[in-house]
Formats: C-alpha cells, sequence, structure tokens
C-alpha cells in the first residue's frame, strides 16, 4: 500500500484545527463531504483556546460582522448542546462609569443591534448584583444574546465530536508542505482531495506566503489572566467603557468621539497597550480576564506586569472591588489587519485562504465555515 493510498481520498482538506478550521469541517460535513482536518500540533494550542470563548454579539462591526456573529451562536448553541460543551454564561453587560460611555450606550440602542438589549440604572444594575459596588456606574447595557463556553475544553470536545458524529478525519502532529490539487503533500505523506480551505490563524508563511503576501497583515499579541474565585456568581460576562472605544459596533458611532477622547485623557496608559476589560466566569467560579493588544510582525513571547497591572486597574475601577489573586498568566497571537476584520481568498478555483483579523474567531468562525464551503461548492457547480 503506498503512502498516498494509506493517508486516504477526501472531498475536503482543513489546514488547522482551531475553531475557523473546526467551523469549515462541520459546514462540509453538513453538506456531505468527506472531511480531513490536518493540524500541525498534537492537540489545541493557538489562539482558539487561549481567549474567553466568548461569542460575542454587542459590539460587533454593523452588517456583516454583527450577522455572522448572530449566525454563529445560532451554531454554538446547536453543537455545544450536541458535543457536551458545557454554556457556562449568557449575555453580557457593558458596566458605562462616564457619561461618554453611557452616551454611547444610548446611541447603541437606537440601532437595530441592540435587539434583546436594555439599557439598566445604576440602582437596578446594583440590585441584580449587590455584591459589585460599581462605584461611578452611569449605566449598563444588558445583553442577552451571548453565550460563554470553556475554549480550552470546548475546541478538543468539537473535534472529538466531529470525528464521532460526522466521520471527519484529524492528522495531528502533521504539517502541510504543498497543496497541488487533487494532492496535499504533508509531512506524513500525500494525501488526494478535492478542495482545500487553508485556516493557518497567523502563519502567513507557510502556505500561499505570496498570497498572504499581498494583503496588510500583521499580528496582535495580547495578555490575559486567570483570578481565584471572588466568591459570588457574576451576572454575565462584563465589559466596561475601555471595551466601547474598541469594539466596532459602539466605536463606530458617532457618540464615541467623545469617550475616546476622554479615554486618551483619562488612561492613557491602557490605552497605548490596548487595554480593553473582559471579565468572563468559570465553572469554579475564577475569572478569565483580559486583555491588551499590541501589533508586530513578530510579537515578543514576553508578559509584561505593567500590563497586566493596568488590566487590573481597570477592573478594579469597573468593578469596585479588589482583584482576587492571579492564579495564571498567558499571552495569546493572532492574525491582525487595519483594513480588514476576515482575510478570504481565492489562489486557485478549488482552494481557499481564511483567517479572522481581529480576534473575534470564536464569535463568527461557524458562519465564515459556512460562507467558505458555499463559494467552493458553488464554484464547482458553476464550473
Amino acid at each position: 500500500m503506498t503512502t498516498a493510498q494509506r493517508l486516504g481520498q477526501f472531498d475536503l482538506a482543513v489546514v488547522g484545527a482551531g475553531i475557523l478550521g473546526l467551523a469549515s469541517a462541520l459546514a462540509g460535513a453538513r453538506r456531505g463531504l468527506r472531511v480531513v482536518v490536518i493540524d500541525r500540533d498534537a492537540s489545541a494550542n493557538g489562539a482558539s483556546v487561549r481567549n474567553f470563548g466568548f461569542v460575542t454579539i454587542s459590539g460587533q462591526q454593523r452588517g456583516t460582522m454583527w450577522q455572522r456573529a448572530r449566525r454563529s451562536r445560532e451554531i454554538w448553541q446547536e453543537v455545544s448542546a450536541a458535543a457536551g460543551i458545557p454554556v457556562l454564561q449568557r449575555g453580557v453587560w457593558m458596566v458605562a462609569r462616564r457619561a461618554e460611555a453611557a452616551c454611547v450606550l444610548e446611541a447603541f440602542m437606537t440601532t437595530e443591534m441592540a435587539a434583546g438589549c436594555r439599557l439598566l440604572d445604576p440602582a437596578e444594575a446594583r440590585r441584580q448584583c449587590p455584591q459589585l459596588p460599581m462605584p461611578d456606574l452611569a449605566a449598563v447595557l444588558e445583553s442577552g444574546a451571548e453565550l460563554r463556553v470553556d475554549s480550552r475544553d470546548a475546541i478538543p470536545r468539537l473535534a472529538d465530536w466531529l470525528a464521532a458524529a460526522h466521520g471527519v478525519t484529524f492528522l495531528r502532529a502533521t504539517s502541510v508542505r504543498a497543496i497541488e490539487l487533487p494532492q496535499v503533500h504533508t509531512s506524513r505523506g500525500v494525501l488526494r482531495t478535492e478542495h482545500a480551505i487553508v485556516c493557518a490563524g497567523d502563519d502567513f508563511y507557510s502556505l500561499y506566503p505570496e498570497r498572504f503576501g499581498t494583503f496588510e497583515l500583521t499580528r496582535c499579541k495580547l495578555q490575559m489572566l486567570r483570578l481565584a474565585n471572588p466568591g459570588f456568581r457574576l451576572p454575565a460576562v462584563l465589559m466596561s467603557d475601555l471595551s466601547l472605544a474598541r469594539y466596532h459596533g459602539f466605536a463606530e458611532l458617532p457618540a464615541a468621539a467623545a469617550l475616546a477622547q476622554r479615554l486618551r485623557a483619562d488612561q492613557p496608559g491602557q490605552v497605548g497597550h490596548g487595554v480593553h476589560l473582559i471579565v468572563a466566569q468559570g465553572a469554579d467560579g475564577s475569572l478569565i480576564v483580559g486583555d491588551s493588544h499590541a501589533y508586530g510582525s513578530t510579537p515578543d513571547p514576553f508578559s509584561s506586569d505593567a500590563i497586566d497591572a493596568l488590566i487590573l486597574e481597570e477592573f478594579r475601577l469597573a468593578l469596585g472591588i479588589e482583584p482576587p489573586p492571579v492564579l495564571e498568566r498567558w499571552i495569546g497571537t493572532y492574525a491582525s489587519a487595519s483594513d480588514r476584520q476576515v482575510l478570504i481568498d481565492a489562489p486557485e478555483a478549488r482552494v481557499r485562504l481564511a483567517t479572522v483579523t481581529c480576534g473575534a474567531g470564536a464569535s463568527t468562525g461557524f458562519a465564515i465555515g459556512e460562507e467558505l464551503i458555499t463559494s467552493l461548492l458553488d464554484a464547482r457547480e458553476a464550473a
């Protein structure tokens, strides 16, 4: 038996087993394709397991990204039930402590993106969560649309379910050296496939570097922490004024200009290091807290205590409590671009390159996977 025969023949090869690769595999399997997923790591290790596992709807950029997030949330709900992935939290509280931030929330409530949201006044918010003093609270945007999973657990469970329920083949600890359809050359030999999708995250150099090189891509490094259980449950995932200035669905509203100016004056350290606040809670009560943003083609691998201190300062200011002890610290990296939030390219008729360039893979990946499969199959039918 030859190596090519041993690796098998498929309808679709997906390079990369992060959330976008797994989403593409699911979309392909649902369309009846025989799917293989190839990943260079032996287990999930990249951006898809170094994040909050937070499927964010409120704050996604108006239009396509917001619609992708809503569709992805629907699929997450289906998949989490089928694959035994616990949904740890639902909803988000956007905690505004400045008048300018409250104005952004009020403007947001006049848009179609506010479906399922409501504004809480300070008294009502404190009644719902008396453990959080939130001393300078101006308003809270409460959304019930979001959900959160534990990404460290969810990504492996999703892969196991794809294999068991949909017959997806996984080739782990395997690098892809070249794609020359119908052949895919790997470190373990050659397989045959009709279509290929490359979801390589922030690796712009291993496959199709000449195509990636035509886009303005860089990498984003972030710092995150896990804090001890504060002794109570949060009402939802929490975010703050700094988040309103970073998330496009808020930041692109005209009312956000005054907030951005105020933040630059009040918190130049946080703004300069791209710090905004997300506080999510695990099943054990511990808090996932982040994050910062630094950009470069090769970010250094080191965490900064000073940046962690800026994150924890925002935690203290927004929530009104002292941060619990730090249990873990880590960094992540993901692809970034100044001119787009998602990169989809077709270097060949039956090949797609795809990467989310804004850190919203968990929020939009399932919808993008469907778009990629539709694009490939429509092209095949047109031919």
